[in-house]
Protein backbone atom coordinates (compact mmCIF):
# COMPACT_ATOMS: atom_id res chain seq x y z
CA UNK A 1 0.00 0.00 0.00
CA UNK A 2 1.19 3.15 -1.21
CA UNK A 3 0.53 6.60 1.17
CA UNK A 4 1.33 9.94 0.34
CA UNK A 5 4.02 12.48 2.28
CA UNK A 6 5.25 15.55 2.55
CA UNK A 7 8.63 16.54 3.97
CA UNK A 8 9.18 19.90 5.01
CA UNK A 9 12.63 22.13 6.32
CA UNK A 10 14.97 24.30 5.59
CA UNK A 11 18.26 22.96 6.40
CA UNK A 12 21.63 25.33 6.96
CA UNK A 13 24.62 23.62 5.92
CA UNK A 14 28.35 24.28 6.79
CA UNK A 15 30.07 26.43 4.88
CA UNK A 16 32.57 24.41 2.57
CA UNK A 17 30.24 21.34 2.37
CA UNK A 18 29.77 20.69 -1.46
CA UNK A 19 26.45 19.76 -2.95
CA UNK A 20 27.87 16.05 -3.84
CA UNK A 21 29.23 15.69 0.03
CA UNK A 22 25.00 16.50 0.26
CA UNK A 23 23.92 14.42 -1.77
CA UNK A 24 26.53 11.60 -0.98
CA UNK A 25 24.87 11.91 3.16
CA UNK A 26 21.04 11.73 1.29
CA UNK A 27 22.35 8.76 -0.49
CA UNK A 28 19.88 6.64 1.19
CA UNK A 29 17.08 8.51 0.27
CA UNK A 30 17.80 9.33 -3.15
CA UNK A 31 18.60 6.07 -3.55
CA UNK A 32 14.56 5.00 -2.48
CA UNK A 33 13.42 7.92 -5.27
CA UNK A 34 15.41 6.26 -7.99
CA UNK A 35 16.91 9.59 -8.27
CA UNK A 36 20.69 10.31 -9.15
CA UNK A 37 20.77 13.89 -7.34
CA UNK A 38 19.25 16.44 -5.81
CA UNK A 39 18.11 17.96 -9.20
CA UNK A 40 16.53 14.74 -10.14
CA UNK A 41 13.56 14.68 -7.23
CA UNK A 42 10.64 16.16 -8.19
CA UNK A 43 7.71 17.01 -5.74
CA UNK A 44 3.81 15.63 -6.73
CA UNK A 45 2.90 19.41 -6.23
CA UNK A 46 4.75 21.44 -9.38
CA UNK A 47 4.75 24.30 -7.17
CA UNK A 48 7.14 22.10 -4.50
CA UNK A 49 11.14 22.61 -4.97
CA UNK A 50 11.37 19.18 -3.97
CA UNK A 51 15.46 19.03 -2.78
CA UNK A 52 17.63 21.89 -3.48
CA UNK A 53 20.43 23.32 -2.06
CA UNK A 54 21.13 26.67 -2.30
CA UNK A 55 24.87 27.68 -2.23
CA UNK A 56 24.87 30.90 -1.97
CA UNK A 57 22.86 30.84 1.23
CA UNK A 58 23.84 27.10 2.27
CA UNK A 59 20.83 26.04 2.91
CA UNK A 60 19.18 22.81 1.86
CA UNK A 61 15.36 23.14 0.65
CA UNK A 62 13.52 20.78 1.14
CA UNK A 63 9.51 20.80 0.34
CA UNK A 64 8.64 17.58 -1.76
CA UNK A 65 5.20 15.71 -1.59
CA UNK A 66 5.22 12.19 -2.84
CA UNK A 67 4.26 8.63 -2.80
CA UNK A 68 5.81 6.18 -0.77
CA UNK A 69 6.15 2.74 0.52
CA UNK A 70 6.82 0.93 3.68
CA UNK A 71 10.60 1.32 3.22
CA UNK A 72 10.50 5.40 2.94
CA UNK A 73 10.79 6.01 7.00
CA UNK A 74 14.27 4.09 7.10
CA UNK A 75 15.30 5.32 3.98
CA UNK A 76 14.81 9.37 5.62
CA UNK A 77 16.29 8.00 8.78
CA UNK A 78 19.14 7.02 7.02
CA UNK A 79 19.52 10.20 5.01
CA UNK A 80 19.15 12.65 8.11
CA UNK A 81 21.71 10.83 9.99
CA UNK A 82 24.54 11.08 7.12
CA UNK A 83 23.64 14.55 6.80
CA UNK A 84 23.15 15.77 10.39
CA UNK A 85 27.43 16.54 10.69
CA UNK A 86 26.97 18.98 7.57
CA UNK A 87 24.28 20.87 9.60
CA UNK A 88 25.46 23.89 10.74
CA UNK A 89 22.53 23.93 13.53
CA UNK A 90 20.07 21.33 14.18
CA UNK A 91 16.47 22.07 12.85
CA UNK A 92 12.89 20.24 12.85
CA UNK A 93 12.23 18.14 9.58
CA UNK A 94 8.58 18.13 9.51
CA UNK A 95 6.87 15.28 8.00
CA UNK A 96 3.29 14.65 7.29
CA UNK A 97 1.87 11.07 6.71
CA UNK A 98 -1.57 11.38 4.37
CA UNK A 99 -4.06 8.29 4.92
CA UNK A 100 -6.26 7.07 2.09
CA UNK A 101 -8.94 7.65 4.99
CA UNK A 102 -8.44 11.47 4.98
CA UNK A 103 -6.86 10.94 8.24
CA UNK A 104 -2.85 12.48 8.40
CA UNK A 105 -0.44 11.51 11.34
CA UNK A 106 2.26 14.53 11.82
CA UNK A 107 6.27 13.43 12.92
CA UNK A 108 8.57 16.06 13.62
CA UNK A 109 12.10 14.83 12.93
CA UNK A 110 15.16 16.73 14.25
CA UNK A 111 18.55 16.41 12.34
CA UNK A 112 21.86 18.53 13.43
CA UNK A 113 25.23 18.19 14.09
CA UNK A 114 25.60 16.85 17.26
CA UNK A 115 23.14 15.22 20.28
CA UNK A 116 23.11 18.40 22.53
CA UNK A 117 22.15 20.78 19.22
CA UNK A 118 19.43 18.57 18.65
CA UNK A 119 18.15 18.75 22.56
CA UNK A 120 18.75 21.99 22.03
CA UNK A 121 16.20 22.27 19.07
CA UNK A 122 13.74 20.49 20.53
CA UNK A 123 13.90 22.83 23.80
CA UNK A 124 13.05 25.79 21.68
CA UNK A 125 10.11 24.33 19.39
CA UNK A 126 8.80 22.47 22.50
CA UNK A 127 8.86 26.30 24.44
CA UNK A 128 7.20 27.96 21.33
CA UNK A 129 4.25 25.20 20.95
CA UNK A 130 4.17 25.26 24.27
CA UNK A 131 3.91 28.96 24.50
CA UNK A 132 1.44 29.47 21.61
CA UNK A 133 -0.77 26.87 23.07
CA UNK A 134 -0.83 28.54 26.75
CA UNK A 135 -1.38 32.06 25.60
CA UNK A 136 -4.27 31.30 23.61
CA UNK A 137 -6.29 30.77 27.73
CA UNK A 138 -3.48 32.61 29.54
CA UNK A 139 -2.04 35.65 30.42
CA UNK A 140 1.89 36.29 29.61
CA UNK A 141 2.92 35.67 33.73
CA UNK A 142 1.15 32.10 33.86
CA UNK A 143 2.90 31.17 30.54
CA UNK A 144 5.88 32.06 31.36
CA UNK A 145 5.59 30.45 34.51
CA UNK A 146 4.99 27.09 32.32
CA UNK A 147 7.47 27.55 30.20
CA UNK A 148 10.16 27.63 32.99
CA UNK A 149 8.64 24.66 34.27
CA UNK A 150 9.05 22.79 30.81
CA UNK A 151 12.86 24.54 30.50
CA UNK A 152 13.85 22.90 33.86
CA UNK A 153 12.38 19.56 32.61
CA UNK A 154 14.59 19.89 29.16
CA UNK A 155 17.56 20.83 31.54
CA UNK A 156 16.92 17.67 33.91
CA UNK A 157 16.42 15.24 30.98
CA UNK A 158 20.16 16.49 29.22
CA UNK A 159 21.50 15.94 32.67
CA UNK A 160 19.68 11.89 32.82
CA UNK A 161 21.17 11.35 29.39
CA UNK A 162 24.58 12.53 29.50
CA UNK A 163 24.57 10.50 32.80
CA UNK A 164 23.77 7.39 30.85
CA UNK A 165 26.31 4.91 29.27
CA UNK A 166 27.33 6.60 26.11
CA UNK A 167 25.49 5.37 22.68
CA UNK A 168 26.21 5.91 19.74
CA UNK A 169 26.13 9.45 19.00
CA UNK A 170 22.80 9.85 16.34
CA UNK A 171 22.34 12.82 14.09
CA UNK A 172 18.88 13.27 14.34
CA UNK A 173 16.03 12.40 16.15
CA UNK A 174 11.82 12.16 15.52
CA UNK A 175 9.16 12.28 17.58
CA UNK A 176 5.02 12.62 16.65
CA UNK A 177 3.51 15.73 17.37
CA UNK A 178 -0.17 17.08 16.58
CA UNK A 179 -0.93 17.32 12.76
CA UNK A 180 -0.26 21.12 11.16
CA UNK A 181 -1.07 22.35 7.88
CA UNK A 182 2.47 23.23 5.89
CA UNK A 183 1.25 27.11 4.79
CA UNK A 184 3.33 27.67 1.55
Amino acid sequence: MRLEVHVHADIPILEGVSRKRIEEALAPWLEYLDADSLADVKSLEPEEPGLRYDEKDLMLVVCWTGEIGKSFHGALEAALENLGPYCYEAVEVDLTVYHDNGEQESRLLFVGPTAQAIHEAQRRCMLEDVGALLARQFDEAKVKEALTLVNDLFDRDWKEKVAQPQKPERAFESYTRPARKNLH
